[in-house]
């Protein structure tokens, strides 16, 4: 199943990005589910139709109500974020029912469970795997996330949360297994730990199960912005910060475009912000197409989108920008959102993910060096750090720890740059650890 996750700075119209591309494939014949985690009144009012109430136990035990039929081939729900939270506390609350009451500790009533922060993100997770689950029913899933900073985050949790698992609670030194069941009987109780590593277990399945979602060849993100100056520098950020955790970006839509005749407005207010929006626009296509991301332009209604009329008329007139002869674009009007829907399941649609590889260079140069790409990046916001058998590289405010490839943990760093796009980390073997020629 193809799957779009659907980002970018905060009010720049993700919501109506999502709607009118999801509504854009439907009418194209694919089977196509919205989600969207927004629990105010934008995704109604954008898609002219009421959706249901959020809650879990949905079709095949997916976090949210029975789907909306918006149009035909084309459904949308609200993911139950606080719903799924006090589902997950209830279960945790059984399952350890027995220990609280070794411990003398009072479960919480129904009533005092309320959502706590950090539960969207996990909502969110679970909604991708429900969706996955039921496949069978849908082409295409478009899900509207939250600004790009924080999908970064969510995007990067479950091998965050996997990794922490493992360090916690690593399956190797759970201590005493033929002990526990002597012990479990004689405390007429389970075990803690017994119940703390059937948890951790369970956990770790759902995480990998999330995990190779984000990661499949046809789960891609896309970018929407309304061209500005604060959004070209967020763009880079996220751009980069994305490509560390392995997302592939497989458009840019340029949203709320105001026509090209505005830039000379007799009106300087029009004139100006047309003008910014003009010089955002080509920075973004120098950055964006030489990469091989299509840029995906919007206009401007002159008026908040409402309803399946208003998104078809923007699906309608949305134009893919592409690299003509020279150093000037082209603008081709057509399929637009859909244009890059076809074929990233297979590898045959879209840029080709550009793969993180290990260059041998020892004869030349005496280096290994590994090749991390990271389009967007600068130097002044990156960070690297070798710590035991990972590297810890950061882009801004994010982390990702790498574990290093085999023949890189018997070599030491020495030195990085960053070049066309890319983070290059040059590795020289230890003499005490690297293999002798016989």
């Amino acid at each position: 199943m193809r799957t779009v996750l659907v980002t970018g700075p905060g009010g720049a119209g993700r919501t109506t990005a999502a709607a009118a591309t999801a509504l854009a494939a439907a009418r194209e014949g694919r089977r196509t589910l919205l989600l969207t985690r927004d629990r105010g009144p934008a995704p109604e009012s954008v898609l002219g139709t009421a959706l249901p109430r959020p809650a879990t136990g949905g079709p095949g035990g997916a976090p949210w109500a029975g789907p909306a039929e918006v149009a035909p081939g084309l459904w949308a729900a609200r993911i139950a974020t606080g719903e799924h939270f006090e589902d997950r506390a209830r279960e945790l609350q059984d399952r350890g029912a027995s220990l609280f009451d070794l411990l003398g500790a009072t479960p919480l009533d129904p009533e005092e469970l309320t959502e706590l922060p950090g539960a969207e993100p996990l909502a969110v997770l679970a909604a991708l795997r429900a969706a996955h689950a039921q496949e069978e029913h849908w082409d295409l899933l478009v899900v509207d996330l939250p600004p790009v900073h924080d999908t970064v985050r969510l995007l990067a949790l479950p091998e965050q949360l996997r990794r922490y698992l493992r360090r916690l609670l690593p399956p190797e030194r759970q201590a005493a297994r033929a002990l526990r069941p002597m012990l479990a009987q004689l405390a007429g109780v389970p075990m803690p730990a017994q119940r703390l590593y059937e948890t951790a277990g369970r956990w770790e399945a759902e995480l990998a199960a999330v995990q190779d979602v984000i990661e499949a060849a046809g789960t891609t993100v896309r970018l929407v912005a309304e061209p500005g100056p604060h959004a070209v520098e967020e763009l880079r950020l996220a751009r980069a910060a994305l490509a560390l955790q392995g997302c592939r970006v497989d458009a840019l839509v340029a949203n709320r475009l105001l026509p090209d005749h505005c830039a000379e407005a007799a009106d300087p207010w029009t004139a100006g912000l047309a003008a910014e929006q003009r010089t955002a626009r080509k920075e973004l296509r120098e950055e964006f197409l030489v990469d091989g991301v299509t840029v995906c332009e919007l206009p401007h209604l002159g008026r908040a989108p409402r309803g399946r009329a208003d998104l078809a008329e923007l699906a309608g007139r949305a134009r893919s920008t592409t690299i003509g002869d020279g150093a000037g674009y082209g603008v081709v009007a057509g399929r637009g959102l859909t244009d890059e829907l076809d074929g990233w399941d297979t590898g045959a649609g879209g840029p080709e993910a550009d793969a993180w590889t290990v260059e041998d260079r020892l004869a030349a140069d005496g280096v290994l060096v590994w090749r991390l790409p990271l389009p967007g990046a600068r130097r002044d916001a990156l960070d690297l750090i070798r710590r035991g058998d990972e590297l810890i590289v950061g882009v801004g405010p994010f982390r990702r720890v790498l574990p290093l490839p085999s023949a890189l943990r018997r070599c030491t760093v020495s030195g990085a740059g960053l070049r066309d796009g890319a983070l290059c980390v040059r590795f020289t073997p230890d003499p005490a650890l690297w293999p002798r020629p016989s």
